[in-house]
């Protein structure tokens, strides 16, 4: 078969998955969220039990990571994820204000059509999977093709769950036959309503430009700060846990430190007992060959290897036992590779005369790279970490903890989510750890609680000019009735009409 053959097979099948998906959503906009909740249960139960089955599955497809930290995030993106939107109220009557007479009411916005990455197939799959079926939308994926064996057999699992469950055929589903024409397809089809891209960013531009309201989990290039108040032990522990979980392939993965020169020496010496390996001038210019192709895309023989692997690709001599690799660098730019988002266990190091030197390094890095995802403090002062939270162009600030754990909500109480919202200052459509709640339109009801002559009685309304003739103004007065209102608006329309200014 040829590429052309392809590409129209793959266009044939969107359409059909999208029509499908439209169909069995109508049906799924009738369900309560208790019948809702039992499918999304059912489908969690099922696809925990195959978790380790994933993780390897995964890390063999595409050779990213590490199998068991990929089963930490499949078990984060159900079980854990379950017990947070377990009680969540997401469609028909969210919440009333008796006394105010008002209610909200959750509407699925219907059609989602999803793009998962492959640094993180499986568990973003089951994620975004969970919270759309929870928010009543149907959902149909476009997989990468890098690991579209790992989430077909993931969508295959959560799908039969789901409709022994009582979820209606259709209502998720996923293009077999791969192609960019396909996948364009997904995106600009009439009945898609919205579309959720993690991590896959050469089909961002695609997205934007179907018109489709887009929620997209962007590029992280979060520095991480250590000022002179923390405690330096715990905040190096914490970076180099980070750093390494799934060799680094979790965007909201910290990828610079940058510390204050007074504790400089203090904080190089604990990365050096914790496994760091500081990096000379020319091995870092070694190193950072490899992290991007000539056309600037991330080269994906860097991706998701350990400290060791990639010394040894590049001819770097290193410790046993070396987790994370480091480079000592002065100047931000595009055109630093380590001043981009690395997606393997390598940092850049940052020393900054204080914390306000910091925070504009902080702001070149975020700026370069990485805008709107996140940035980390650690401190005990608790005015630097507001001066921080207060001033750095992103959209969530970490404060003393990994960041990778932190980001996505496990060692912190943000929504446990595995697309991380960039927000306005990214180019995206929200800012949080996307939630059901992000899956959904609201509609307002108000009921009527009081009458016109209620606001305008004995309101000055302000000083109108009467005109006759060309504009001169015959006198002035004030309004305080429902007349006096109708009467002015007559008077006005008349006048545009004639073509007369007011």
């Amino acid at each position: 078969m040829n590429r052309i053959d392809n590409d129209l097979l793959s266009v044939q099948e969107a359409r059909i998955l999208v029509e499908n998906a439209r169909e069995a959503q109508k049906i799924l906009a009738t369900f309560s969220q208790e019948k809702l909740d039992k499918i999304v249960r059912h489908m969690t139960e099922e696809v925990h039990q195959h978790g380790r089955e994933l993780a390897v599955m995964s890390h063999k497809e595409t050779g990213f990571g590490i199998w068991q930290d990929k089963l930490v995030k499949n078990a984060f993106a159900s079980e854990f994820l379950y017990k947070k939107i377990r009680d969540m109220k997401v469609v028909g009557i969210i919440s009333e204000d008796k006394e105010n007479k008002t209610m909200d009411i959750g509407v699925p916005v219907g059609v989602i059509v999803a793009l998962p990455p492959s640094t993180n197939p499986a568990s973003t799959t089951i994620y975004k999977t969970l919270i759309a079926i929870k928010s009543g939308n149907a959902i149909v994926f476009a997989p990468h093709p890098k690991a579209k064996k790992t989430i077909g057999k993931v969508l295959d699992i959560l799908i039969g769950a789901a409709e022994k469950s009582g979820l209606p055929c259709g209502a998720i589903g996923y293009l077999r036959t791969l192609a960019v024409g396909g996948t364009v397809e997904l995106m600009n089809h009439k009945d898609t309503s919205l579309i959720l891209v993690t991590g896959v960013p050469k089909m961002v531009r695609a997205a934007y430009t179907s018109g489709k309201p887009t929620i997209y989990g962007g590029p992280g290039n979060g520095p991480a700060f250590i000022e002179r108040s923390a405690d330096i032990k715990k905040a190096v522990a914490d970076i180099i846990v980070s750093r390494t979980f799934d060799n680094g392939i979790v965007s909201a993965s910290e990828q610079a430190v940058v510390a204050e020169d007074c504790i400089a020496d203090e904080v190089r010496q604990e990365f050096r007992k914790n496994g760091a390996y500081f990096m000379t001038g020319q091995e870092s210019e070694q190193l950072g060959k490899l992290f991007f192709r000539p056309d600037n895309s991330i080269n994906p023989e860097s991706v998701g290897k350990s400290a060791i692997e990639l010394a040894r690709k590049t001819g770097i001599g290193v410790p046993e036992g070396t987790k994370v690799l480091i480079s000592e660098q002065k100047y931000v730019s595009s055109a630093n590779p380590y001043s981009r988002e690395k997606l393997c266990p390598v940092l850049a190091f940052y020393v900054e005369k204080d914390w306000l030197y910091a925070c504009e390094k902080c702001i070149e890095l975020l700026v370069n790279e990485g805008r709107g995802h996140t940035l980390v403090i650690h401190s005990n002062n608790e005015n630097v970490i507001r001066e921080f939270a207060l001033k750095k162009p992103v959209s969530r600030v970490l404060v003393n903890t990994p960041a990778t754990l932190g980001g996505v909500g496990a060692t912190t109480n943000l929504f446990p989510a595995l697309t991380l919202g960039c927000g306005a200052a990214g180019g995206g459509a929200t800012s949080d750890n996307v939630s059901p709640m992000n899956l959904i339109n609201i509609r307002k009801v108000g009921y009527g609680v009081r009458q016109l002559e209620d606001i305008t009685t004995g309101v000055q309304v302000g000083q109108v000019a009467e005109t006759s003739g060309n504009d001169c103004p015959v006198n002035q007065r004030s309004i305080d009735s429902r007349q006096d209102l109708n009467e002015l608006l007559e008077k006005l329309l008349k006048q545009l009409t004639a073509g007369q200014k007011i």
